[in-house]
């Protein structure tokens, strides 16, 4: 096939089972060309195999890739996230040239990884498709730096991931849940129940990015990449300012030798014990945050302007409701009618409403 992109003109033909791409210049007539030279070369068997550039193992390129791509052009725990992705990844493509690697191959790495088991629990379908993004990703890489023609990531479906659970702390809750905080941790989840800031965000914040004067937490390195203004309540305010000052370390919450918290899913997970709360993630309290703005009446734009979504859709997925707001909601409808109807005159024409003697003592039994 014969195809162009911008100025230049590009080849593909089949040679040795794999699809082979590549750039010809800007001549149409010179690409039909050398596509015919390559088919000649392929059916009278003198093709020879891929381009020395393509001698190249996966776990050499993951170095080059971490090295000039993921440390240079991301933040520094993305990119210690892409090196504990190639290190899972490694376990299966270690050895093998990039050349080597088709979509087959990665459709076994699916269902590998789709059948192991860590802690009884068996990995989760976004875990994996993280994973083949990263593969994705270094492959789009290799083919932008001349070291392969061919992304075979690109032809493999991702799994379905369920991202429409949503879950959050009731109201009740959420006294007993900081109670049970240890010291160091209480304060960061008092910032995430009442800012809906991200884990990252609360664990790399710094003094410098604070102005109490304004209310207003300065956030520099965002998932996307933007920069954001949180507002803090009185509650936050009060929060930070007790934070005792390690004055070797510009981060709000680290050790004692001044670096900041890398994780606190120890402590986390001992809050979730003693309040006997299960599947309750550190980021289900972004969603607690969200969820009880939309209960308190605030508008879904607002909402989004807080939670610092580019989109209203990534919103509308925090707009759900708790099973006792429902409740009282419906409680408070069939309040609300019943009063009409008993202050309904005697005159009116109960028959459009479908009035009889005891329909009012209906409408009460059912409330």
């Amino acid at each position: 096939m014969i195809y162009k992109r911008g100025k230049t003109w590009y080849i593909g033909y089949s040679a040795n089972g794999r699809l082979m791409r590549e750039a010809v210049g800007e001549s149409r007539k010179f690409a039909e060309l050398v596509l015919g030279k390559k088919r000649a070369e392929v059916r009278e068997g003198r093709f020879l195999d891929v381009k020395k550039h393509a001698k190249i193992k996966f776990e050499d390129f993951a170095k080059t890739f971490v090295e000039l791509h993921s440390k240079v052009n991301k933040r520094p725990r993305v990119a210690k996230r892409d090196e504990q992705l190639i290190k899972r990844l490694s376990g299966h493509f270690t050895g093998k040239y990039l050349y080597e690697i088709t979509s087959k191959q990665i459709e076994e790495y699916k269902k590998v990884r789709k059948e192991t088991k860590l802690k009884d629990k068996f990995i989760a379908a976004a875990t994996v498709n993280r994973e083949l993004a990263c593969l994705k990703c270094m492959f789009n890489k290799a083919i932008e730096w001349g070291k392969a023609d061919d992304n075979p990531v690109r032809k493999v479906k991702l799994f379905k991931e369920n991202n429409k659970r949503l879950r959050f702390l009731e109201r009740e809750e959420i006294p007993k849940f900081l109670d049970s905080a240890a010291p160091h941790l209480k304060p960061i989840l008092i910032v995430a129940l009442f800012t809906g800031m991200r884990k990252s965000e609360i664990l790399t914040l710094q003094w410098k990015n604070i102005n109490f004067g304004q209310g207003i937490i300065y956030l520099l390195h965002t998932k996307n990449g933007e920069r954001r203004e949180v507002l803090m309540n009185d509650i936050v305010k009060k929060t930070l300012i007790a934070v005792p000052k390690n004055p070797s370390s510009p981060y709000i919450f680290c050790h004692e030798d001044g670096k900041p918290y890398l994780n606190v899913r120890k402590s986390f997970d001992a809050v979730l014990k003693k309040c006997d709360i299960i599947d309750f993630k550190f980021h289900d309290l972004r969603h607690t945050f969200a969820s009880h703005l939309v209960m308190s009446g605030i508008d879904i734009k607002t909402v989004q302007e807080l939670m610092g979504h580019k989109s209203i859709e990534m919103t509308l997925r925090y707009s759900h409701l708790s099973p006792d707001h429902k409740k009282r909601a419906v409680e408070i409808l069939g309040n609300r009618i019943i009063t009409n109807i008993a202050q309904t005159p005697k005159t009116a024409n109960t028959s459009e409403i479908g009035e009889s003697p005891n329909s009012l003592e209906k409408l009460e039994l059912v409330h």
